[in-house]
């Protein structure tokens, strides 16, 4: 044992216990504001993508088995920023409620594609590639058929969805 007096406790004093209660005041709403920025900067992350489908048109504008380029608005939304943009589809009605829409682009290489009435076929003039009504590939290098998007009707009016999809190489 040991005669030495026990070291003296610090007191709390009234000065001592304000700096104390600031502290941790000052923590808690750091906490607080971290978990709230922490949720409105993430929530576009988190938050399910809506699929942003474009009009194309009334179903009535379009014939059975006739190809038609169209142009329509396309939206893409990064974060908080929605962009508008044109873009082409190439849309072909195969029956009374059915429909094709493609990527105006081959997926060879990339080139603008058109329509050729005379030989019933879509042609790609860089090299030569030639595609059919579905979107097969007829003659030429390119690997794989023309890129199709996504089509629905909604109140006698056709919609597309342009989703990105590759368009050169394999």
């Amino acid at each position: 044992m040991s005669d030495q007096p026990c070291p003296k406790e610090a007191e709390l004093t009234r000065r001592s216990w304000f700096v104390r209660a600031i502290n941790y005041m000052g923590g808690f709403i750091a906490i607080v504001f971290a978990g709230v920025g922490g949720t409105v900067f993430s929530a576009p992350l988190l938050r399910k993508r809506e699929a942003d489908w474009s009009d194309v048109g009334d179903v009535d504008g379009f014939k059975i088995g006739v190809p038609q380029r169209v142009e329509i608005s396309k939206r893409k939304r990064d974060g908080w920023i929605v962009a508008q943009s044109r873009a082409t589809v190439w849309v072909v009605r195969t029956a009374e409620s059915a429909f094709e829409a493609f990527d105006p682009h081959c997926p060879h290489l990339g080139c603008p594609f058109r329509w050729d009435a005379q030989r019933q076929k879509f042609l790609c003039p860089c090299h030569m590639g030639v595609f059919d009504k579905t979107g097969a590939v007829v003659e030429g290098p390119p690997p794989r058929p023309l890129d199709r998007y996504p089509t629905r009707l909604v109140d006698g009016r056709l919609h597309v969805m342009p989703v990105a999809q590759k368009r050169a190489g394999v």
